[in-house]
Order: C-alpha cells, then structure tokens, then sequence
C-alpha cells in the first residue's frame, strides 16, 4: 500500500470515529507524521497507534491528536501553547491552525530533533524552548488556547490557568493513574473556570524541571511499545 492510500486510510478512519473538523483534517492529512518517528517505524505512520520516540516519551497516535486539536477549537487568530513539544508532531499540527505556537519540552535532546524537523519542514509560526512546561509561559501570557500532551494528577497547573485568557481554552490529560486519566476541557470565564470531562486516555505523566538527560539506550527494533496515548476504546 502506498503512503497517500495509508494517509486516506487513516483520514477515513478519523472521520468515522467522530472528527469532523475539516481544518483539523486538512491539517492531518497536509503534515508527514513519518517525518516525526524513528525511521525503524516509518511503516507503522499512518497507523492509528502511539509510537515511541526516545527519553521514554511517544507521539501519540493519531485518533489522540485529532481529538484533542478539535476539543481545543482553535482558529487562525489564536496564540496556542503546548506543554510537551515531544517529536514536534502535534506543534506542526497547531501551526497550520492558529497564528503562532509557543511549545516547551522538558527534554533538551526531543527538543533540538523537533526544532529541526519543523524547521526543514518550513513551519515557521512556532516558538519552542526548553523549560519547566507546569510553569508555563509567562512572557508570551496570555494564550487563546493551551494544550498539555501529559498528565496532570489531580488538577491542571494553576500558573497554566493563570495564562489562559478570558474566554481562553485550555485541553490537558488528569486523572492520578494510567487506568483513570480522562481529557479535559477547562474554559476561562470571567468569574471562574468551567471543566468538561472528554474522553479516555493514557498519558505519560507531567513532570517540573527541564530533564537531566543520560544517554539514550539503543532502541530494539523488535519490541512492542505500550501505548502510553492510547485512548481505552481504541488501542493499536
């Protein structure tokens, strides 16, 4: 099967497990996901399954990105924060969305790989840097939109809803273990914040500090990453 058969593929697959955004769609379908997983994986791309990419983190799998980028309604006038930039994948997402992203990464060596694949991709509206992503950031508040690609244990970080605008979405993972992690929509209005329980999902957790990082393991090409993203009702 060729690559443009697995993306259409996958489209339709999306389509018929609730996306009907269009944009968000379009955006799927126009960034190569092959481009932000190790080459031992570039035949399983355009598979709905997570898929690891070093220091212990995934890039999760498509279904994942799709809900979430639709929960979080951006448009092309908004200034989007991500906590957890990862391979880059979800940021190339965001950017054929919205009018600027600012994404931190916890780990400097992901950080540096995403950075390139964004810039030989020629994605220019992106700002990401290497920080402490539970406390935001501060000197580019407030944000339309915030999303967070790792889970919180009880509740999201206040400095996160500190940053988040009037009228402002913020979608983050929560929940205190793997078997009870839910998405969440949390809404800023005037007074006070109102939070929607979405959907399923596991997620790697949210972590402070930007990571001491040792030297990565060699990667077995054989073995079966678990599916740290996966949402219950639609594991690879």
């Amino acid at each position: 099967m060729t690559v443009l058969a697995r993306k259409i593929r996958l489209i339709m697959k999306l389509r018929k497990s609730g996306i009907t955004d269009t944009a968000v769609l379009a955006a799927i379908e126009r960034v190569p996901r092959e481009v932000f997983i190790p080459p031992m994986f570039h035949d399983q791309a355009y598979e709905d399954t997570a898929l690891p990419i070093g220091r212990g983190q995934t890039i999760s799998q498509p279904l994942v990105v799709a809900s979430m980028t639709q929960e979080l309604r951006v448009n092309d006038r908004h200034k989007v924060l991500e906590i957890g930039t990862g391979s880059g994948y979800q940021a190339a997402i965001l950017a054929k969305l919205c009018r600027r992203v600012y994404s931190i990464e916890r780990h400097r060596p992901l950080l540096e790989t995403a950075e390139k694949r964004l810039t030989d991709l020629r994605v220019r509206n992106t700002t990401c840097k290497a920080a402490d992503g539970m406390k935001g950031w501060i000197e580019q508040a407030p944000f339309d939109r915030i999303i967070v690609t790792a889970a919180a244990s009880a509740e999201p970080p206040q400095p996160l809803l500190d940053q988040l605008s009037v009228g402002g979405i913020l979608i983050i993972p929560m929940g205190r273990d793997k078997s009870s992690q839910f998405i969440y929509r949390i809404t800023r209005q005037e007074e006070d914040y109102h939070c929607e329980q979405l959907m399923p999902v596991r997620f790697v957790p949210l972590l402070p500090h930007v990571a001491r990082d040792a030297p990565e393991p060699v990667q077995d090409e054989q073995a079966d990453p678990f599916l740290l993203s996966a949402p219950f009702a639609f594991q690879g």
